[in-house]
C-alpha cells in the first residue's frame, strides 16, 4: 500500500493538480487555467488578457514560489513513504500521515491566500471597475463572478494526491487495530461511505439568490427582471444556472442532457423572488398565465394558493413530472 502511495505521489508531479474552469457567453467553449506542481498551463495569455482589463495581476510562473520548492516536497513525501515501507515501523507511519495531513491543509490554506490576492488586491486604474467587486476564484466549487462562471475543482495529480492520503488512512486504521471494534463485514462499508460523504459533501446544492436586473438567462440570454417566473438549476458539479422563465430551465436540461443536474428550484408566483424546491412545489400551467417567456408554468410552496390563482387565471394544476418532460 506504502509502495502505491510512492508511485501516485510520484506520478502526480507530471500531470495537472488543479483546474479552475471559465465559462462565459463570449467563450462557449470556456476557457481553462491548469495548475500543475511546477508550472501554470492552459489558457494563460487570454486569461492574463482579461485579468488586465478588470485590474487582477496577471499569473505567471515567477510570481510563485509554489512551483519551485512543491515538486521537491512531493517527492520528499514519496521517499518517506518508500522508507516507512522498507523499515516497517508504525510510528514512521503514523509521522509520515500527520505530516501528509498538515502539508494538505497548509497547501488548501496557501491555495486560498493565492486566490484572494489576485481576486481582491485590484489596480485602480483597470478599465473596468464594479464597485464593491472582487474577482477571488473559489477554493472547490462553482462561483459567478460578473458574467464568467468559474469551476474550481482537482485535476488528475490531485485525485492522486487524495488518494495516496485514503491510503494512508486506511493503513493508520489497519495498524492501529480500530476495525478490530466492529463488524469486519460492515466497517469497510462505513469508512467507504463516510470518506465519499466527507469529501463530496464540499460540492454545494445549496439555493444562491437570483440578482434581478442582473443576472441573465442561462438560456434565452434576456435580463431577469421578474421576481415570479424564475427558475434555477444546480449542477452535479456545483455550477448555478438561472432562467427567467421556468420552461428556459426546462429546454436548458434538454439541450444540456449531458449536465447531470442535482438540484431544481423554482420561484414562488406568491412571494417576491423566493426560490423553493421544484419537487416539492405545486405547479399550474396554461390559462391566462403570461411568463417572460411564455412559458405559461407558475409555481406555488402552497397547494391552496395553488387552487385559489388557479381559479384567478384559469390555469389548471400540472406535477413536476409533467414540467420537467414537457
Amino acid at each position: 500500500m506504502l509502495l502505491v502511495v510512492m508511485a501516485l505521489l510520484v506520478s502526480s508531479v507530471f500531470v495537472p493538480m488543479w483546474r479552475i474552469e471559465l465559462s462565459a457567453p463570449q467563450y462557449p467553449e470556456g476557457l481553462v487555467l491548469l495548475l500543475h506542481a511546477d508550472k501554470i498551463a492552459g489558457d494563460v495569455d487570454i486569461i492574463n488578457g482579461l485579468n488586465h482589463y478588470i485590474g487582477m495581476k496577471t499569473l505567471h510562473k515567477e510570481d510563485f514560489i509554489e512551483f519551485t520548492v512543491l515538486p521537491y516536497i512531493i517527492v520528499f513525501f514519496a521517499l518517506c513513504a518508500l522508507a516507512v515501507a522498507v523499515i516497517a515501523m508504525k510510528k514512521g507511519l503514523y509521522a509520515l500521515f500527520i505530516s501528509f495531513i498538515l502539508f494538505g491543509i497548509l497547501a488548501g490554506v496557501d491555495f486560498y491566500r493565492w486566490n484572494y490576492e489576485y481576486g481582491h488586491n485590484l489596480d485602480p486604474n483597470a478599465a473596468i471597475q464594479v464597485p464593491g467587486m472582487s474577482y477571488q476564484p473559489p477554493l472547490l466549487g462553482y462561483k459567478q463572478l460578473l458574467n464568467f462562471g468559474a469551476y474550481s475543482i482537482p485535476d488528475t495529480g490531485g485525485w492522486m494526491l487524495i488518494a495516496a492520503g485514503l491510503l494512508l488512512f486506511i493503513a493508520v486504521i489497519k495498524e492501529t487495530n480500530l476495525l478490530n471494534r466492529f463488524k469486519k463485514s460492515n466497517t469497510t462499508a462505513v469508512l467507504l461511505v463516510f470518506l465519499t460523504f466527507s469529501f463530496f459533501s464540499c460540492a454545494k446544492t445549496e439555493v444562491v439568490p437570483i440578482k434581478l436586473n442582473v443576472d441573465t438567462c442561462d438560456f434565452c440570454k434576456m435580463t431577469i427582471a421578474d421576481g415570479k417566473y424564475a427558475a434555477e438549476v444546480i449542477s452535479e458539479k456545483g455550477r448555478v444556472f438561472k432562467f427567467d422563465d421556468i420552461m428556459c430551465m426546462i429546454h436548458y436540461g434538454k439541450e444540456n442532457a449531458n449536465t447531470k443536474m442535482a438540484a431544481h428550484y423554482v420561484n414562488d408566483y406568491t412571494q417576491d423572488n423566493v426560490l423553493i424546491p421544484a419537487k416539492t412545489a405545486f405547479f399550474l400551467s396554461e390559462g391566462t398565465i403570461q411568463s417572460p417567456m411564455r412559458g405559461g408554468i407558475i409555481a406555488f410552496s402552497s397547494e391552496n394558493e395553488a387552487k385559489e390563482f388557479g381559479i384567478k387565471l384559469k390555469a389548471k394544476p400540472v406535477t413536476w413530472g409533467a414540467v420537467i418532460t414537457k
